[in-house]
């Protein structure tokens, strides 16, 4: 172009180099810049490779012919043609930007009819996740995507993990980093990239495309993952909601890990409902103090409660301690009714209680006040009164067991 310029004697005020597309009208800075410059007067002509070059969108083409009707722009010169304002030539340029703008809407059109087939034959265009390698074939007769022989295995793990053993990101970032994994490029995976591969469903078999289209396929690649555990770690991966959870875990005082001897740590996990409103779910696990590997995997406190329960008959307790918490809990009983009854029927029907009871009754009494806490007192209330319990137990494949020491 600058040999053209030099040939037919163009003087050349300033050269414009532009990289955005010419596709959308108002995307390009440089472009905008230049018709500015020709509103002011600072030049009156454009040279430029071809007429496609300025415009393949109706907006920036009705920009460029307003300023030639204005008088604002006398020439436009391409490598073969050469456009003034006159109505003819004016009206070959917006042939020439709009034949432009029909072929590349039709390749837009093209491209997206090729993705859809592809998709239906089982393909996610694009690159691959990480676990997963793109291969050059025909899509109805070759494999596109094949798993990963070098990181496929550390994906299953990291599902597993978070599945069965109730690891959060950060400590499986934290596996990873130790263990010297890294993605193909040889940068260590950050956080936002492992919870992008727990959330996506491509490892078990189906992907969406586009996505946020709501439209869903069903992949031709090999699963490195079953349904199963996908839907497992979901549950588990459910963020608090706002104003949720107390995170007061009383059980942790009791027990220790029987697998690596460290102690045990509990997390709270919240589903949300279909009607609305979420549901909390508490689930104690080895807080890998002593072996950061300990594999001992997870029990919901629901079910760590009903092993307790069956445990009762043998639980020590400081008998003080639970007769006094015992005593303090008539107490206030007594004043509530007080408040609501006659003081003739706390007479009559309140002596007994104040009654000293053997010491046979103060255990059973002391039993069935650990039971009625255990099974419906508060997160504060077991707190409370498991400061008192003496046994130890000891978690082991998800089975409580007094322990030795």
């Amino acid at each position: 172009m600058t040999k053209i310029a030099e040939r037919d004697g163009f003087k050349i005020k300033e050269i414009k180099r532009e990289s955005h597309s010419a596709k959308s009208s108002g995307s390009r800075p440089v472009f905008v810049e230049l018709l500015q410059d020709l509103r002011k007067g600072k030049f009156n002509a454009i040279l430029t490779w071809a007429p496609d070059r300025l415009s393949r969108n109706a907006g920036d083409l009705g920009s460029v012919v307003d300023l030639m009707d204005q008088g604002k722009l006398k020439r436009i010169q391409t490598y073969s043609q050469s456009f003034s304002n006159s109505p003819n030539e004016k009206f070959l340029l917006m042939i020439l930007c709009s034949q432009a703008k029909l072929e590349n809407d039709n390749k837009g059109v093209n491209v997206e009819r090729g993705l859809r087939n592809k998709c239906k034959l089982g393909w996610r265009p694009s690159i691959a996740p990480m676990g997963y390698l793109n291969v050059k074939g025909d899509p109805h007769t070759d494999e596109l995507i094949i798993i990963d022989p070098v990181r496929a295995t550390f994906i299953k793990q990291i599902f597993e993990r978070v599945a069965n053993l109730g690891q959060s990101g950060r400590t499986i970032k934290e596996w990873l980093d130790r263990i010297g994994f890294t993605t193909k490029s040889g940068k260590s995976v950050v956080l936002s990239k492992i919870y992008g591969i727990l959330n996506n469903p491509f490892y078990y078999g189906e992907f969406e495309f586009p996505i946020g289209s709501e439209t869903w396929y069903t992949g031709k690649h090999k699963p490195i993952i079953d349904k199963e555990l996908f839907d497992k770690v979901q549950k588990m991966l459910v963020v608090a909601p706002k104003g949720h959870g107390t995170h007061n875990f009383p059980f942790k005082t009791i027990f220790k890990c029987g697998t690596c001897g460290g102690g045990v740590t509990a997390e709270e996990r919240y589903r949300k409902l279909k009607r609305g409103g979420f549901t909390k779910h508490v689930y104690y696990h080895c807080a890998r103090s002593k072996d950061y590997s300990c594999t001992e995997a997870y029990i919901t406190e629901r079910d760590l409660i009903r092993q307790l329960l069956a445990k009762i008959d043998f639980i020590k307790l400081n008998m003080t301690g639970i007769t006094r918490k015992i005593e303090e809990d008539i107490d206030r009983y007594h004043r509530l009714k007080t408040q609501v009854l006659k003081q003739e029927y706390l007479d009559g029907r309140l002596a007994e209680l104040q009654e000293s009871p053997s010491n046979e009754d103060k255990v059973a009494m002391a039993k069935n006040y650990l039971t009625h806490i255990l099974t419906l007192g508060t997160t504060e209330e077991r707190e409370e009164v498991l400061l008192l319990v003496k046994t130890r137990f000891i978690l082991k494949n998800k089975i409580i067991n007094q322990s030795n020491n």
